[in-house]
């Protein structure tokens, strides 16, 4: 871990680098004045929006919906199967079967889904406006970086992963109170206004909305993977002779909650990085091309007892399509079942840090208890 010492409060750093960019946002975040004793940076850590991907905010009084993210709720569940052994023709009929039947993309189901969260959401308008498309949406991956896998795992199982959020219940959610709290932010002046980083007092009434409607967000994304999970682990079943699931672990990594650090209660804001209690089971993901893994938590108070959400990228989506040819991507897929890049080569290997060094970087706040190697990739 390293400390800087540019702003209010340190920054304490679980990465070998920290770009300029993604470090003049930790500043920025050391520098409110409501920000409780230090910025955390994980070893994954990224520019992002106002807030650093990778970064974790303590904060007294005051919750930042920019410092949750657009994509509330976001996360990954592992799923261990009890078989042991898969062929190649078989991990290619499942990837295939997903693609055709998945609603993967923009694409959402033609029919209705149930959740018991529709019965009683949150009094909040942009909650209640986008209900009845999110009944739609329920149990669709999405794009970007989201995807669901097939993994070799080093305890000798097969094991499932899928990994999405909110779905537009979670961009709709943090736009509309970011706006809310820019405008309040006018007459507080609690953060700069050119930060992205307006913040909402938690007790007051648009934070406390806030709040419950973030918490809806994350119980929708947790239904959405647990969705996804069962039409996967559906296919698979068909394909294999599984007979069960012997194991899950879900985790959110985009989020904020209240808790107890150093004695005093705090809302930790969790922007792309997952609670890592001690004896807690988490997933860091890699690639589409390279291991993730199954992490047990340490507990450490000095990262707010957080670790990385994944590997954190190198490069940007734009620069990634720009320096990353065809023929590079492909040779990092080998041996790995997927569709294809469709035009984008911004989810390729390379546009990734090493997952092995970001393992390595955090040993103080996680052990691997799992190693998981890709098989098939079904990406948005």
């Amino acid at each position: 871990m390293k400390k800087f010492d540019l702003g209010r409060i340190p920054i304490k750093s679980w990465a070998d680098e920290v770009e300029d960019e993604a470090l003049q946002q930790a500043v920025n975040l050391a520098n409110l004045p409501f920000a409780y004793s230090h910025i955390a940076l994980m070893a994954d850590v990224h520019v992002g929006f106002g807030m650093p991907i990778g970064g974790v905010l303590a904060s007294k009084g005051v919750i930042i919906p920019n410092a949750v993210g657009v994509d509330i709720g976001c996360g990954i569940i592992a799923a261990k199967t009890d078989i042991k052994n898969i062929n190649i023709e078989q991990i290619e009929n499942i990837v295939d079967k997903a693609h055709k039947t998945i609603p993967l993309g923009y694409k959402h189901h033609k029919k209705p889904r149930e959740w018991k969260g529709f019965d009683n959401p949150p009094n909040s308008k942009v909650v209640l406006e986008e209900l009845e498309a999110a009944r739609y949406q329920l149990g669709t991956l999405g794009g970007g970086n989201h995807f669901m896998t097939m993994e070799q795992g080093s305890d000798g199982h097969i094991w499932l992963m899928v990994h999405s959020g909110s779905r537009n219940f979670g961009y709709k959610i943090a736009n509309y109170y970011n706006k809310i709290a820019n405008e309040i932010n006018k007459a507080t002046k609690l953060s700069p206004s050119k930060q992205d980083l307006a913040g909402l007092y938690i007790d007051s009434k648009e934070g406390q909305e806030y709040f419950v409607a973030m918490n809806y967000a994350l119980e929708f994304a947790k239904e959405n993977r647990e969705q996804l999970l069962e039409q996967f682990y559906t296919i698979f079943r068909e394909e294999t002779d599984s007979h069960k699931i012997l194991q899950k672990i879900g985790i959110h990594h985009n989020y904020a909650a209240i808790e107890t650090h150093f004695r005093e209660e705090v809302i930790v804001h969790r922007k792309g990085a997952i609670r890592a209690e001690s004896g807690e089971l988490g997933i860091i993901p890699g690639s589409m091309g390279t291991p993730s893994y199954i992490v047990e938590g340490l507990g450490n108070e000095e990262s707010f007892r957080t670790c990385s959400h994944g590997a954190g990228r190198v490069m940007s989506r734009k620069m990634a399509n720009k320096l990353i040819t065809r023929e590079m991507a492909d040779k990092a897929m080998e041996g790995i079942v997927h569709k294809g890049w469709r035009g984008d080569l911004s989810e390729a290997p390379m546009a990734y840090k090493d997952i092995e060094e970001v393992i390595a970087n955090q040993k103080d706040l996680v052990k691997p208890v799992v190693k998981l190697t890709p098989l098939g990739v079904v990406k948005g």
